[in-house]
């Protein structure tokens, strides 16, 4: 189902994905996947807009939103880990309730760690709030990315952090943390009392025979410090409905934000949220038939790119982050493969300390696509080598 997809219906897209995209180009880098929606999903958003698009029934009551149960249901069932519905949030995008709770957890001048490459939004959103990044650099070593887990313990005490941002799986380098690797993690924040903010968003797509932990369910005590943020946004591609959720674990946040206004933070509109509740209850075998594809992508990927490029398959989802050093096409090789493949990268320099000389590669497309993508990478590096 997914490789028959048509590149010129892709191409009239109105998403920024293909729209972004001159003529030609082929597009792999913001991520969005470009398989077609879940039919449980199109179905309850089709039957919504049939009926009707008034207040939700929700509103009088907000202990019982549909996302807090949905979300409590989806995490004992895909992780054996109980959360208590209770204390979920639900907000707009991601980006969203990680600034939310930097601005209730932290203060203007605080050091926030976080591991590096790093999703751009993420660093962004320190700049603009004023908070100070430590970074924990991923580095490669035994095949594969890890982090220096000592390093971090003796960067977090001399930098004063006040908390730590966790992505996991890591975007851009699509690794999965072990357990072991988080019991570090978790093991820092409470001897540091630091405020853990868990990004978890690519969970739903780990690949074989990878396991992803939810860095809460590790014990009570890094539970009662851990503000885990998820989104159906990128498992069943629905990042244009804005809709996330925020389990506070946390409950210095929890007292913070039952401070604020309730509408301060907006509302997510019904659609979306029916729609994420559709995908998280009814939309595991579509999610399924996705993961199997994203594999073999992966190894397409793994199997087809250029020489000189260095390359790890990626434990979770569709983005694979290539090291480009080695053919010396400057800091930003993106810029490279855009004017003389026609294929669109992200740039590594926007991934922060740790990106130059790499770009990511979005590879949820179609096999037929994606082979022409290779292909054009390849003979790019093929001419310049030949020049």
């Amino acid at each position: 189902m997914f490789d028959d997809l048509d590149l010129d219906s892709l191409r009239r897209r109105s998403g920024v994905k293909w729209s972004a995209a001159g003529p030609g180009v082929l597009p792999a880098w913001i991520a969005d996947m470009d398989f077609p929606t879940a039919e449980p999903v199109r179905e309850v958003l089709r039957r919504e807009l049939d009926t009707e698009l008034g207040y939700p029934w929700w509103d009088d009551r907000p202990d019982l939103h549909p996302l807090r149960e949905a979300f409590a249901e989806r995490m004992r069932r895909r992780h054996d880990f109980a959360v208590d519905p209770a204390v979920v949030r639900v907000f707009t995008e991601l980006i969203q309730s990680l600034q939310v709770v930097l601005h209730l957890g932290t203060a203007r001048g605080d050091a926030v760690a976080m591991h590096t490459p790093t999703y751009p939004p993420f660093l962004q959103t320190l700049t603009d709030m004023g908070r100070e990044l430590v970074p924990i650099p991923m580095v490669d070593a035994d095949g594969g990315w890890g982090f220096d887990a000592d390093r971090l313990s003796r960067d977090v005490a001399a930098r004063g952090c006040r908390a730590l941002v966790l992505v996991n799986p890591q975007n851009p380098t699509g690794r999965v943390f072990t357990r072991a690797e988080l019991t570090s993690i978790a093991d820092i924040a409470v001897r540091h009392d630091l405020l853990v903010i868990s990004d978890e968003i690519h969970s739903d797509l780990v690949h074989e025979p990878h396991r992803h932990v939810p860095i809460a369910s590790l014990g009570p005590e890094i539970a009662s410090r851990t503000v885990t943020l998820t989104s159906a946004s990128k498992g069943f591609n629905l990042a244009g409905l804005r809709c996330s959720v925020a389990h506070i674990g946390d409950a210095r946040i929890r007292r913070a934000l039952a401070e604020q206004p309730p509408m301060l933070f907006g509302e997510v509109s019904s659609l979306s949220v029916l729609a994420t509740r559709t995908a998280w209850l009814e939309g595991d075998p579509w999610l399924a038939q996705v993961r199997s594809t994203l594999d073999r992508n992966r190894r397409m990927v793994a199997d087809a790119l250029p020489g000189g490029i260095g390359h790890h398959s990626p434990e979770a989802g569709y983005l694979a982050w290539l090291d480009c050093r080695e053919l010396g096409l400057g800091s930003d090789p993106a810029a490279f493969f855009l004017t003389h493949a026609e294929v669109m990268l992200s740039s590594g320099p926007s991934f922060g300390p740790g990106g130059d000389g790499f770009a990511r590669l979005n590879f949820a497309t179609s096999g037929p696509i994606l082979e022409e993508m290779l292909r054009r990478l390849r003979t790019a590096v093929e001419r310049r080598a030949s020049a």
